[in-house]
């Protein structure tokens, strides 16, 4: 078997199938994607909303819930408590299969009728505004999380306590706006940072105390701009910077950007793996293109986020404990074989199903637990069950269905964009694949117009006061008129409060009010990170002592740009220079 080069439905640019991949397709018997990784990636997270929340009518009791469904969509949506009461039966929204159309149009008709959870939030205390979320204790504004307490406004964390604004953030605690960091105390502005402790600004640093504005650093204690000082010589410098003023902090932030840019890269982050590539990468073997990913995966390719202890995974997203998996996302925690689903968990032979659990052999399904041989919600014999979906893939190839732009999906696609129930700029592919209004209109997706909000600021960002030494709890009453006032194109609320707890905690460390709503900030920390993407590369490193004559020759996979401005270095140049 040898490789092939296809051409992408959707951007039109070439990609390769390898000889692995079709091993893959063949054991999940499936066909070959027309799409491309990258847009693959895209149109799975285009049905992913975990930031954007509204407050609607629950269509069964009439009360007022917040919901990722905002209110102008024609969906049933209810209160997730109600959602998994039984009050209610799945099977009552049971559909016949129609073979004169095409499948993707029926599945379309149920989940318009279908009653859809309003948030997923489970196992919550005092946690009502978080999203994608479980057992979270005392949180708000948290959304991809799992197990965290007196935490606020962060995303992809699991773990953390008593920390603020923070991104894809491990086991940490006390600490605030930081970005790919775990297993930290008191650790603030601060990137690919771990096992750090009251430290400010620092860039891949590791197991360090006490260090202000370095990169590179290994086992470090008081150092200030990399450059070692005594005990009483770094807490001098360190009072001597007045942390709690806004000024200070967004020059030092400043500096911080240049300090990044300076420091020397390593090509991946990736750490106690094997034959893998990809970014921020842990306990990996035998995976490709994969990103943000712990505990895991073997034997995959096409990774985003989680895929903690899963085997054999193809084009899965935020994922955990599970095998055999493709063009999947948010599912797992036991089963195997799923395929084309969202919110499946504990399952086995799902297809093409969502918010389903604990059950087996499902296709086209919705909010069904703990059933077996089912499509579109009916009840089969096991023999009519495979019987029928042998007939239904051989009609999804006869009758296919082709989306506004043109692009045929068959058995073995993705749902089509255009069939989301969101937007494409309330998702999360807004925040990795951005667009403007105009080019999300070029490529036929919806676009959420800016609502107008009813609320009115009653203070101006730049009228705060700049040092949170000189804010008193009058604050809370205030509603702040975010500095970005929804010209930004991001996810701007236009205003935001400051509550209690809030501003406890930046009273406790010395940290100055914000002048962006909390939508303005997730984007600020998105412009710093890598993107989901490899370029080929070779190792910039030009130092003699590490055994090369010139520049080094090694070349690698890397999330970092050839336009880019950092240097970044291989593997065996890196370790040698830093450790």
């Amino acid at each position: 078997m040898k490789a092939e080069t296809k051409n992408c439905q959707n951007c039109k640019k070439d990609f390769i199938i390898e000889p692995e991949d079709f091993l893959f397709y063949e054991k999940m018997a499936v066909p070959p994607p027309t799409f491309c990784p990258e847009c693959r990636m895209q149109r799975r997270l285009a049905f992913r909303n975990t930031h954007s929340l509204y407050k609607r009518k629950d269509s069964f009791t009439g009360k007022d819930i917040l919901s990722i469904y905002s209110p102008d969509k024609n969906l049933v949506v209810i209160d997730q408590k109600d959602w998994w009461g039984d009050s209610w039966d799945p099977f009552d929204y049971s559909k016949e299969y129609d073979f004169t159309k095409s499948f993707f149009t029926q599945w379309k008709e149920l989940r318009d009728v279908f009653p859809l959870q309003s948030l997923s939030n489970s196992k919550a205390v005092n946690s009502e505004y978080c999203n994608v979320a479980e057992e979270s204790t005392d949180c708000y504004l948290c959304t991809a999380c799992f197990r965290n307490e007196r935490t606020m406004y962060s995303d992809s964390i699991t773990y953390c306590r008593d920390s603020l604004d923070l991104h894809i953030v491990h086991e940490s605690e006390f600490s605030y706006d930081d970005i790919v960091c775990t297993k930290s105390n008191r650790l603030f502005y601060s990137l690919n940072s771990h096992n750090c402790i009251d430290s400010y600004f620092l860039f891949d640093c590791r197991n360090c105390t006490d260090c202000f504005m370095s990169s590179n650093l290994r086992n470090k204690s008081y150092y200030f701009y990399n450059t070692q000082l005594t005990k009483d010589e770094y807490a001098k410098k360190i009072a001597d910077l007045s942390l709690g003023s806004y000024l200070q902090i967004e020059k030092l932030k400043k500096e911080f950007l240049d300090l990044h840019t300076s420091a020397i890269h390593r090509f991946a982050h990736i750490t106690n793996s094997v034959d893998v590539t990809g970014n921020n990468i842990d306990h990996a073997k035998n995976s490709k293109y994969c990103f943000e990913t712990v505990h895991g995966p073997e034997d995959s390719k096409y990774i985003f986020w989680g895929a903690m202890n899963s085997k054999d995974c193809y084009d899965v997203s935020a994922v955990a404990d599970m095998s055999l998996a493709y063009e999947t996302f948010d599912a797992g925690v036991g089963g195997q074989r799923y395929l084309f689903d969202s919110v499946v968990y504990s399952s086995s032979n799902t297809e093409y199903c969502f918010n389903c659990y604990n059950s087996s052999d499902l296709f086209g399904c919705f909010g069904l637990r703990s059933k077996q041989y089912c499509i579109f919600n009916n009840q089969y014999s096991k023999k009519e069950y495979f019987e029928l979906i042998s007939q239904i893939k051989k009609q999804m190839c006869e009758i296919p269905y082709i989306d506004t732009a043109g692009r045929i999906y068959t058995y073995g696609e993705f749902f089509p964009i255009e069939l989301s129930p969101f937007c494409y700029n309330e998702t999360v592919a807004q925040d990795y694949f951005p667009l403007t209004q105009t080019e999300a209109n070029e490529k036929c997706f919806a676009w959420k117009e800016s609502e107008q909000r009813t609320y009115l600021p009653t203070v101006e960002a730049k009228d705060l006061p700049d040092d949170i030494i000189d804010v008193d709890e009058l604050i809370l009453q205030q509603v702040v008129h975010c500095a970005h006032e929804g010209q930004c194109g991001e996810r701007c609320s236009t205003a935001f409060k400051i509550v209690k707890d809030e501003l406890t905690f930046y009273k406790r460390f010395r940290i100055p009010l914000p002048r962006l709503c909390y939508g303005c900030r997730h984007a600020e920390r998105f412009k710093i990170r890598n993107p989901l993407k490899l370029w080929h590369r070779q190792c910039m490193c030009d130092l003699e002592e590490h055994h090369h004559s010139g520049g080094c020759s090694n070349e690698f996979e890397t999330s970092y740009a050839p336009s880019r401005p950092e240097r970044i270095f291989c593997e065996t140049c890196y370790q040698k220079e830093i450790v």
